[in-house]
C-alpha cells in the first residue's frame, strides 16, 4: 500500500497519523507512506526524527485571522492546492488519509481536483468547519467517538477510535508508593497551565512533601518553569520542554494535569489515568471542552475551566485527589473503560477496504 497522510501541525493530529503509519509497516513492510505537512507545524521537527519521509506545503491556518488577513492567504492556498497536486502525482498514493490541521485541507482539495478518492479522521468529539465540509466529498469518515457520527453522512461514517502510538495500553495499573504528577499542555506546552502550576508549588511542596512532578513545559517556557521549581526547592522534579516517551510517562503517573486534545483524550483513556483536565479556550469550535466533559460525564476525569484556573485552585484539586486513593482508583477504571485499545489497527482496516474497493 501506498499510504499519504495530510496533516499535523500539533501533536494531536500528528500522532495518530505516525500510529497508523507504524502499524502498517509492522503489518506489510513493503509499503510506502509519505507524510504532507508545513514547515512550521511539528511534523518539520518530529518526523525526520522518527524516520519518515515529510513533504511540506506552503500554507498557513485561518483560525483567528481577521478578513482581510485571509483574503491575503487565497493566493497562498492555490499555490498549496499546486504543490499538493504535484505531490499526488508523482507518489501516486493509494490511500489519503487527511488527519486534520491546516495543511490537510489543500492535499484533499488537490485530491478532488484530480479524480483521487480520500478518507477523513476526525479525532475530536465536535468536529472543525474544515472537516464538515471535506467530509462531504470523502469516500469514508473515520471518527473517535460516538457522538461525533452525526455530523456527517452516517453511511459514511465509521466509529474507530483514535490511534496512538505503542505503549498506551500496556500501562499498568495505578502505581502505588510515592504519588507522581504528571504535566502538560499538549506538544506546544501552555502558559496558563504553567503559570498555575508554578503558584500552586508552594502549596503542594508544604501539602505533598512526597510528590514527584514530571512538568512538559514547552519549548519557550522551559528556562522560566524550571527556574520556580528550583526556587522552591524541587530539584529532583522532571521538567522539560517535550517529552518523547510520553508511554512512559503516563505509566508512572499517579494523577494528570492536561489539555484536552483528542490524542491526550485517547492516551488517557487508552492508559486508564485520572486527569485535571483544563481545556484550552480558544481551540476550534470548542471542541477541547467537548472532550473533556465526555470523559468528565463517565467520571473520568475532572473539567476545570481555564477562567477558573488559579494557583490555590489547582493545587486543592490535586491535594484532594491525591488524598483520596479510592476516588483516583475509580476515575482510573473510568477512563480505562472508554478506551479502544484496537483503534489504528480499525483505521487500517478502513483504509486496507478502500484500495481493495
Amino acid at each position: 500500500m501506498k499510504l499519504l497522510l495530510a496533516g499535523g501541525g500539533t501533536g494531536g493530529h500528528l500522532f495518530p497519523a505516525v500510529a497508523l503509519a507504524e502499524r502498517l509497516m509492522e503489518v506489510d513492510s513493503e509499503s510506502q507512506v509519505l507524510f504532507v505537512g508545513t514547515e512550521r507545524g511539528l511534523e518539520a521537527r518530529i518526523l525526520p526524527q522518527l524516520g519518515w519521509r515529510l513533504k511540506t506545503i506552503d500554507i498557513r491556518g485561518l483560525m483567528g485571522q481577521g478578513w482581510k488577513r485571509k483574503v491575503m492567504l487565497v493566493p497562498m492556498l492555490m499555490r498549496s492546492i499546486m504543490q499538493s497536486i504535484r505531490i499526488l502525482t508523482e507518489f501516486k498514493p493509494d490511500v489519503i488519509v487527511g488527519v486534520g490541521g491546516y495543511a490537510s485541507a489543500p492535499v484533499l482539495l488537490a485530491a478532488t481536483l484530480t479524480g483521487r478518492h480520500y478518507l477523513i479522521h476526525e479525532q475530536n468529539a465536535t468536529p472543525g468547519l474544515t472537516n464538515r465540509l471535506l467530509g462531504r466529498r470523502a469516500v469514508r469518515i473515520c471518527v473517535s467517538h460516538q457522538s461525533t457520527e452525526s455530523a456527517f453522512a452516517r453511511q459514511r461514517t465509521v466509529v474507530t477510535g483514535n490511534p496512538l502510538r505503542r505503549g498506551f495500553s500496556d500501562c499498568p495499573q495505578l502505581p502505588d508508593g510515592t504519588p507522581l504528577l504528571l504535566v502538560f499542555g499538549g506538544s506546544q506546552g501552555a502558559r496558563a497551565i504553567n503559570d498555575a502550576l508554578i503558584a500552586a508549588l508552594p502549596t503542594l511542596t508544604t501539602e505533598q512533601p512526597q510528590l514527584k512532578i514530571i512538568h512538559q513545559t514547552g519549548e519557550d517556557d522551559c528556562c522560566r518553569v524550571r527556574a520556580a521549581y528550583q526556587v522552591n526547592g524541587r530539584n529532583g522534579d522532571e521538567v522539560t520542554p517535550f517529552i518523547t516517551d510520553m508511554a512512559r510517562a503516563y505509566a508512572a503517573a499517579t494523577l494528570i494535569v492536561c489539555r484536552a486534545g483528542a490524542t491526550t483524550i485517547a492516551e488517557l483513556t487508552a492508559a486508564g489515568r485520572p486527569a485535571i483536565m483544563i481545556p484550552f479556550p480558544a481551540a476550534a469550535a470548542d471542541h477541547q471542552t467537548a472532550n473533556a466533559a465526555m470523559l468528565a460525564q463517565k467520571g473520568a476525569g475532572l473539567l476545570l475551566s481555564q477562567r477558573k484556573l488559579t494557583g490555590a485552585t489547582l493545587s486543592k484539586l490535586i491535594d484532594d485527589l491525591l488524598h483520596d486513593r479510592r476516588r483516583l482508583e475509580t476515575m482510573a477504571a473510568a477512563a480505562r473503560s472508554l478506551g479502544r485499545p484496537d483503534a489504528t489497527d480499525a483505521l487500517l482496516r478502513e483504509c486496507q477496504s478502500l484500495v481493495e474497493g
